[in-house]
C-alpha cells in the first residue's frame, strides 16, 4: 500500500504548480522518509493509539505509521487517526489511503478539512481533544507576519513563533497527552537565532528531545519538489525527563550511510547558553572549540560588541550614490570584500558605493577605523559559513565615517573601531575550520546572525591580539590560519 501512496505522491507533485505548493507551503513526504520517521516511535504500554497527523497531505506519514502497526512493531488493539488537511483537492486521495487499511487493522479515522491552527487553538482553549498519544508531521513552511491572524491566535495559547512549521509543532506538542511522542521533519532554522528563541523555550519546557536526524544534503530530502533547505527529523516526548539524545545523520533519504551517536543532553543544549541553541553534533567526540581551554570568553569579556550593519539601503535610497562624490562617505556591502582585502569603490558591484553624510544619515554611520566584518549570508557553494574580513582605514582615503550595509555584521567597540591587531585576530579566529565546524552544529542555513556571533565563545582579548600580530607576517591560506588557532592552549 505504501508503494501505491508513493506513486500517487509523485503524480500529484509533478502535476501541482510550483505557485500552489508555495502558497500552501506544503511538500508531500517521500515514502522512504515517511518509513524512517514512523520507525522512530518507541514502544509504549498504551492499549490504544490516538495519532495526530497535521497537514496530512495524501496520508504518506499515517500510512507508514499504520504499516508499522500491521507488521507488529507497534502493538495497539486499535488505532484512531485525526488527519488535518487544508487542501480539499487532496481529501479524496487521503480518504482512499486511510480507508484501504480498515480491513487490515482496527482503525478509526477522521479527516478534518479546516485550518489546523484555528482548530488546535480552539481545542486547547476549550480543553477538549488534546489527548493524542502520537503525532507525526511534515508541517507547511511559510512565514507568519507579526500582525497576522495566525500570530494572534497562537498568542492566545502561549505560542510565539514566526513560521507555520514551528507553529504546527508547538500546537501538536500541546495537544499530546503526558508521555506522548512527536516525530516531525522540519527545517533546521529553529535551532538558532533570536526569532525562534520563544519556540525553543516552548518545546524545551514541555518535552524532552529524544532524537535528532540530520540530512547532510540540502537538496535530497524533498528533491522531487526542488526544495533547498537543510532539514532535521525531531523526536520529542511530552513531559519526558531530560536524558541522552540520539543523533543520526545521512546524506539523503536512502539512509544508506546512516550513522548513529548518543550524546548527553548538555551537548545538545548547553547549560550556560541563555539563547538555548540546539546543537546537532555529527561526531561522538568534542570538536576543537569544545576541547580548548583557551576559547572560553564571551564578547562582553573581551570588550567587543557585534551589530548588524545599520544602513538599510531601500530606506535610505535617496541618499545613496553609485560613486563617491563630495559630501559622501564610503558605504560597504558584502560584495566589497574579496577575502584578501577590500575593493572600494567597486563600479561593477551594481550597488551604491557611497552614502551622503547629513543629519538624516549621521546616526547610521561609524567613525573610520579598523573593524572586523562578517557577511550575514554566504552562498551555498562556499566552504565556510562564516566569512570574516578586516576593514582598514587606509582603503578609504581621507574619509571620516563609514556606512555598513545591513547584510554585514560588524565587530566594534562602542560603535567605534577596534585596535588593528584585535580586528585582525578576530578575523583569523572566525575564518578557521574549527569555528566553521562548531558553527554548523547549531546553524543549518546560510544566514549568520549577530546573535549567533554573540553566543559563540572566543579566545581572550590578549590572545586575539596575538593572533592578529602573527597573521600580519604570514600567508592567509586556510592551513596557516588553522595552525595559528591550533597553537592556542587545549586540554
Amino acid at each position: 500500500m505504501l508503494l501505491a501512496v508513493e506513486q500517487t505522491r509523485l503524480r500529484i507533485s509533478k502535476n501541482t504548480a510550483a505557485k500552489r505548493k508555495s502558497q500552501l507551503g506544503q511538500f508531500l513526504t517521500p515514502a522512504r522518509t515517511a518509513q524512517f520517521m514512523a520507525a522512530l516511535f518507541a514502544l509504549t504500554p498504551e492499549h490504544a493509539c490516538r495519532l495526530l497527523d497535521p497537514g496530512a497531505g495524501i496520508g504518506s506519514l499515517s500510512s507508514a505509521f499504520i504499516e508499522r502497526c500491521i507488521a507488529g512493531d507497534l502493538d495497539f488493539a486499535q488505532v484512531e487517526i485525526t488527519a488535518f488537511e487544508l487542501d480539499d483537492l487532496l481529501h479524496a486521495e487521503l480518504r482512499n489511503t486511510l480507508a484501504s487499511y480498515s480491513p487490515r487493522i482496527p482503525l478509526h479515522y477522521e479527516i478534518v478539512g479546516g485550518d489546523f491552527i484555528e482548530e488546535a487553538v480552539n481545542r486547547l482553549q476549550f480543553n477538549y481533544g488534546h489527548s493524542f498519544t502520537h503525532a507525526i508531521l511534515n508541517p507547511p513552511y511559510k512565514k507568519i507576519n507579526s500582525d497576522s491572524r495566525y500570530r494572534h491566535l497562537l498568542r492566545q495559547v502561549g505560542i510565539e513563533t514566526v513560521n507555520l512549521y514551528s507553529a504546527f509543532v508547538a500546537l501538536a506538542l500541546a495537544l499530546l497527552a503526558p508521555g506522548g511522542q512527536l516525530v516531525a521533519i522540519i527545517p533546521r532554522s529553529f535551532c538558532n537565532g533570536p526569532y525562534y528563541r520563544p519556540f525553543r523555550d516552548f518545546i524545551l519546557e514541555r518535552a524532552a528531545i529524544r532524537q535528532l536526524h540530520l540530512f547532510d544534503s540540502r537538496t535530497q530530502a524533498f528533491k522531487d519538489d526542488a526544495v533547498l533547505q537543510e532539514n532535521v527529523i525531531l523526536v520529542l516526548e511530552r513531559d519526558g525527563p531530560p536524558g541522552d539524545v540520539t543523533v543520526t545523520t545521512s546524506t539523503d533519504d536512502t539512509f544508506s550511510d546512516l550513522t548513529t551517536n548518543i550524546h548527553p543532553f548538555n551537548r545538545i543544549v548547553f547549560p550556560d547558553d541563555p539563547e538555548c541553541f540546539i546543537h546537532v553534533p555529527t561526531s561522538l567526540g568534542r570538536n576543537a572549540i569544545e576541547r580548548s581551554t583557551a576559547i572560553r570568553c564571551s564578547l562582553d569579556e573581551i570588550g567587543v560588541a557585534v551589530s548588524t550593519g545599520p544602513v538599510v539601503d531601500f530606506r535610505l535610497k535617496e541618499y545613496l550614490c553609485s560613486q563617491p562624490e563630495p559630501g559622501t562617505v564610503p558605504l560597504l556591502y558584502p560584495g566589497h570584500f574579496n577575502g584578501q582585502g577590500t575593493e572600494w569603490p567597486k563600479p561593477s558591484l551594481k550597488k551604491a558605493n557611497a552614502i551622503r553624510r547629513n543629519l538624516k544619515t549621521e546616526k547610521w554611520l561609524y567613525p573610520i577605523g579598523f573593524y572586523c566584518v562578517v557577511r550575514r549570508f554566504s552562498s551555498k557553494e562556499e566552504k565556510r559559513r562564516i566569512v570574516a574580513s578586516v576593514v582598514q582605514p587606509a582603503d578609504f582615503g581621507d574619509a571620516e565615517m563609514l556606512g555598513f550595509e545591513n547584510h554585514l555584521n560588524v565587530f566594534h567597540e562602542h560603535k567605534h573601531g577596534l585596535p588593528e591587531a584585535l580586528a585582525r585576530g578576530l578575523a583569523v579566529f572566525l575564518n578557521t575550520t574549527a569555528v566553521d565546524e562548531n558553527f554548523r552544529r547549531f546553524n543549518g542555513h546560510t544566514q549568520v546572525n549577530a546573535t549567533d556571533l554573540k553566543t559563540m565563545k572566543y579566545p581572550s582579548r590578549e590572545q586575539l591580539m596575538a593572533l592578529g600580530y602573527q597573521a600580519q607576517d604570514l600567508p592567509g591560506d586556510q592551513q596557516t590560519i588553522d595552525q595559528l588557532v591550533q597553537g592556542l592552549q587545549t586540554e
